[in-house]
């Protein structure tokens, strides 16, 4: 093995280190202390790292294992088992974050005009079906590669697992079929729902920073207000009750208004009720950086995949094994960068779906 394999050979080490342990550690905090508290964010979550374990554990590492020992060596039915998870794991996690998304785009429009009301994606038969149907798919585009594969090479040292169609038009009509379908679809739906969340953001902030500002101007209105009727009182009330101006004579003295007034909270503000009404509550802040995590998330995903898909489109018209080793690096990226984004901000996605 020469420098550069060896370094190719680390670097899909390390993704497959980072991949297994993120994901992991996704799958033990998003499983619920009790069975009967489980919520469609957890379970799509749960989905999604099993989805990218599939990945990690039959798809990188033997993947890794057979960079190092420079051929494939686990025999031609591993390889298709090899084959076959690659494309199951990849359609499942494609629908699973296309879920995600459709998920926070309802939780965000909704609590913002409705106050946090139920919304479809909180039914766990609906999203239980959208799972379910989404592994039938992936195992329908999947099976394929179980059968249609063999180990070639020129000679032992150079073996490796790929895939072996009948034909060139078969090949190319379950191309198309596979990334349109399984790819293409998700992947625009994906874009399209996360285009809305960002729009929805970017309205309500603008209304919370107009709301404030016109809160700002009216608290100071009211100060200026106040501040000129306390000014007022000092210079005209006389202990008589007549009108004064002036200094006080020797030995007379009375009492400013303000220290009789100072215990009723006179120069302060009024509360207003729309003032309570323009802070956010911690709920919706909470949903707000839960929904700027799920942008974060899609945007990672949009960049990986589409750049996958088009070097596999790419592969199709001119076969390169270059390309098909660059679209592995990049399918599996996102599986070990996609489960700390939602690590981190899974506390926050958590505080919003108990409310």
């Amino acid at each position: 093995m020469d420098a550069e394999e060896l370094i190719e050979s680390i670097i899909r080490a390390l993704m497959f280190l980072a991949g297994m342990l993120g994901n992991n550690w996704l799958v033990i905090c998003s499983v619920p202390r009790k069975k009967s508290t489980i919520r469609t964010n957890e379970l799509l979550l749960i989905n999604l790292a099993v989805s990218n374990l599939i990945t990690n554990y039959l798809v990188d590492l033997p993947d890794t294992i057979a960079d190092f020992a420079g051929r494939w060596f686990l025999g031609e039915t591993f390889c298709g088992v090899f084959r076959f998870c690659a494309d199951l794991s990849e359609t499942s996690s494609i629908f699973t974050t296309f879920f995600i998304c459709i998920f926070w785009h309802q939780k965000l429009v909704v609590s913002l005009k409705e106050g946090g009301a139920v919304v479809q994606m909180d039914s766990l038969s609906l999203v239980g079906g959208l799972v379910a149907s989404s592994w039938t798919v992936a195992v329908i585009f999947s099976t394929p590669h179980f059968f249609f594969v063999a180990v070639v090479g020129g000679n032992e040292s150079h073996e490796d697992c790929i895939d072996v169609f009948p034909n060139y038009v078969a090949h190319q009509t379950y191309e198309i079929f596979y990334l349109t379908l399984a790819n293409a679809v998700p992947a625009a739906g994906m874009l399209f729902t996360s285009i809305q969340i960002i729009i929805s953001l970017l309205k309500n902030n603008r209304r919370i920073q107009g709301h404030q500002s016109h809160l700002n101007k009216e608290e100071n209105k009211s100060r200026e207000t106040n501040r000129r009727k306390t000014d007022s009182a000092v210079c005209d009330a006389a202990p008589d009750g007549g009108v004064y101006i002036g200094e006080p004579a020797s030995g007379q003295s009375f009492a400013s208004p303000l220290s009789s007034q100072s215990h009723q909270g006179v120069g302060s503000a009024p509360s207003r009720p729309g003032q309570v009404a323009a802070r956010s509550s911690p709920g919706t802040n909470n949903l707000l950086r839960a929904a700027k995590s799920v942008v974060a998330v899609a945007s990672v995903f949009l960049v990986c995949w589409l750049t996958h898909l088009l070097l596999r489109i790419t592969n199709n018209f001119h076969t390169s094994s270059i390309v098909v080793e660059v679209a592995s690096y990049i399918a599996a990226s996102y599986t070990c960068i996609i489960p700390f984004i939602f690590l981190h901000s899974i506390r926050k996605l958590s505080c919003v779906c108990k409310r």
